[in-house]
């Protein structure tokens, strides 16, 4: 039992492709045609594995065989989520498609809200929700948009500690949040959602966002 949660847990944490030659893992392909199931982020089992457009090459995802649950989330969108069952060795490729959820206006008036952390592939939560990557927040000319007021931001992606930190931006303001995850020495605790878990003093305090200060 142990031995097969440990061959388990590495599969999940996208293990190097030279692992592929073993001929007992199975591997799920995806296939997206949008930029919005490209851009998705995938979780198996649970457990967040990256967005959809990179889980290829060095990050494909390799599973034990039998029975696994697929879920694709993208912010506005309903989950789309899928039962495979796979045979040793077996190649299983799954088509997603996403569909637009019913969502409330957009406040008339918004702040937003850049991401500058590395690694860019982290996913990125806002309230508890799954809004998208970093790299969707962080470019010129991106940023996310919300409401003035009181948020949580939390940045995860495995391996590496969760960050998270509030930000309280006024109306059309503009803020920054910028960090490097830690690397993490211990794996995070089972949970439902291992992304929305973080164990007490597991890191300092984050600082502040910073305000991002208008052109001149």
């Amino acid at each position: 039992m142990k031995f097969s949660f440990f061959v388990l847990a590495i599969a999940l944490l996208l293990i190097p492709a030279a692992y592929a030659s073993n001929d007992v893992m199975g591997e799920i392909e995806f296939e997206g045609k949008s930029k919005v199931e490209k851009t998705s982020g995938v979780w198996v089992d649970g457990q967040y594995v990256g967005y959809l457009n990179e889980l290829k090459g060095s990050k494909k995802v390799l599973l034990l065989p039998g029975e696994h649950v697929i879920t694709v989330r993208q912010n506005g969108y309903q989950d789309f989520v899928q039962r495979v069952v796979l045979q040793p060795g077996e190649k299983r490729l799954v088509r997603v498609e996403m569909q637009h959820a019913a969502t409330g206006a957009m406040p008339s008036v918004t702040s937003t809200v850049k991401i500058s952390v590395k690694p860019s592939r982290a996913a990125v939560f806002l309230d508890g929700q799954y809004v998208g990557h970093v790299d969707e927040f962080n470019g010129t000319g991106q940023g996310m948009l919300v409401a003035p007021g009181t948020h949580t931001i939390k940045i995860a992606l495995p391996g590496y500690q969760t960050f998270e930190t509030q930000i309280n931006p006024l109306p059309k303001q503009k803020v920054e949040v910028k960090t490097d995850l830690i690397k993490s020495s211990t794996p995070n605790s089972s949970t439902d959602d291992p992304l929305l878990s973080r164990h007490p003093g597991e890191h300092a305090p984050p600082p502040p966002p910073e305000p991002i200060p208008p052109p001149q």
